[in-house]
């Protein structure tokens, strides 16, 4: 019998009829959304793959995608359907691990996405997992707190089936909290009979949640953002920063940012974009936030158009807020020297290559927002232990790991002369691709 390193490894051979034929459509590139973003991605980092191309199919290829019907009776009595998905990218490594988004633009193209970015995180930061991901399309805001309620237990109750705390641990993610996890959590332990409090993370504290589990984003948004930048020799003390998104990833990444001497000079929501040129106070606009949910109407700050936020004259950008918001139409607007990813996909292949041309370093996703994911780790291996952890403990092992995956994949850009996203690809493709090797092919 052939040992596994004296297989084929051209992966540009004739594959058997059998298997040549199309992607389905949802899995075209050329359909792009979300999903075609991760596709060019995963093109791109190939030809780095060595002996493990033969298996790369296997990340562009789902393991399983659920949908699911979601129907509740509305207060005032009427019935209404909302359209759910759980989608689980890849389990080589170990169970689907990943948020659940409640918004009104959710499809199933952003959640495989999502999934799949998922996949890579949970592999760059080296964290026994796969990826997953899932959402409902719709409005929250529109739901009172009874209704939101029965959707979370109904959507829990539907995609019950694949989920667990040794095969999909959902936590989460935009328009999700601790409450909605506290009933994910409730609802599938009472479908099960007992109490399962690894089956999701981001749980209240009194729940089995975690400590430093809501500022891990943020604060592993700061941490590779710093190393990053001491590569470049940018001044974390005088840099001037601006965010877009400031909730849990944003204003924490901006909280820290600015404990550390930073100027934040500009911030985007939903509700608006605020500017200040000598830097926003910005415990006082996370006070303003908390109070009216955006942050309009700011009053230490001027108001500045929207399509402006990209002409701001910074150090540091921090996209945190939703997908394909640097594009090929602002990306030369830029005038950071280095890009942040707070959120998931902010950037497309072409804005990612004009940023590249004009010298802009790039921090992707995929391990600048990995720091979420890494607590949640924390959380479910405590869970599993019932023995918890003080918070200065969490955040020591957080900012190492985070240290760790970011000098390996700065290694690894350094050795093959590519961006850093994809050196954190080369790094988690290999590690999946390995795992999916060792495992072999069942049945």
């Amino acid at each position: 019998m052939p040992m596994l390193s004296s297989l084929p490894a051209d992966s540009s051979r004739t594959a058997h009829p059998a298997a040549s034929a199309a992607l389905p459509s949802y899995l075209q590139a050329d359909k792009l959304g979300p999903w075609g973003i991760y596709l060019q991605q995963v093109d791109r980092v190939v030809p780095y793959l060595g002996h493990l191309a033969r298996w790369a199919e296997t990340l562009r290829r789902p393991k399983r995608a659920l949908i699911v019907d979601v129907p509740i009776q509305l207060d005032n009595g009427t019935v209404a359907h909302f359209e759910g998905y759980r989608v689980q990218h890849n389990t080589s490594r170990g169970p689907g691990k990943g948020g659940v988004r409640f918004h009104q633009d959710v499809t199933l193209s952003e959640v495989m996405a999502l999934a799949a970015w998922m996949s890579i995180k949970n592999a760059a930061v080296n964290v026994p997992y796969g990826g997953a991901k899932g959402g409902i399309r719709v409005d929250p805001k529109t739901l009172s707190l009874g209704e939101l309620e029965r959707m979370t237990r109904r959507y829990t109750s539907e995609i019950g089936i694949i989920i667990g705390p040794t095969k999909d641990i959902p936590a989460p993610d935009v328009n999700t909290n601790e409450q909605i996890m506290a009933w994910m959590m409730d609802t599938y332990s009472m479908n099960e009979g007992a109490t399962a409090t690894g089956v999701v993370t981001g749980k209240p504290i009194d729940l089995g949640g975690s400590l430093g589990r809501r500022d891990a984003t943020g604060r592993g948004v700061y941490t590779v953002g710093v190393e990053a930048a001491r590569h470049i020799d940018l001044d974390i003390s005088t840099a001037r920063v601006a965010v877009q998104g400031f909730g849990n990833v944003g204003g924490v990444a901006a909280r820290l940012f600015a404990q550390a001497g930073a100027r934040v000079v500009a911030v985007q929501d939903h509700g608006g974009t605020i500017y200040r040129q000598a830097g926003l106070d910005v415990p006082s606009l996370l006070a303003h936030v908390a109070a009216a949910g955006t942050v309009a109407g700011f009053a230490q700050a001027e108001v500045l158009p929207d399509a402006q936020f990209w002409d701001v004259d910074c150090d540091i950008l921090i996209p945190a807020a939703l997908e394909q918001q640097i594009t090929a139409a602002n990306a030369g607007r830029i005038r950071a020297r280095l890009v942040i990813e707070g959120a998931n996909g902010p950037t497309t292949p072409e804005a990612d290559d004009i940023l590249q041309d004009r010298g802009v370093l790039v921090l992707p996703d995929v391990i600048a927002n990995a720091g979420g994911v890494t607590v949640s780790y924390f959380e479910w291996v405590q869970d599993f232990s019932s023995f918890f952890w003080s918070e200065d403990e969490i955040n020591a092992r957080l900012v190492r790991i985070m240290k760790e995956a970011f000098a390996g994949v700065w290694e690894v850009a350094q050795d093959h002369g590519v961006t850093l996203r994809t050196a954190t690809f080369i790094v988690a493709c290999k590690r999946i691709l390995h795992a999916r090797e060792l495992r072999g092919l069942y049945p």
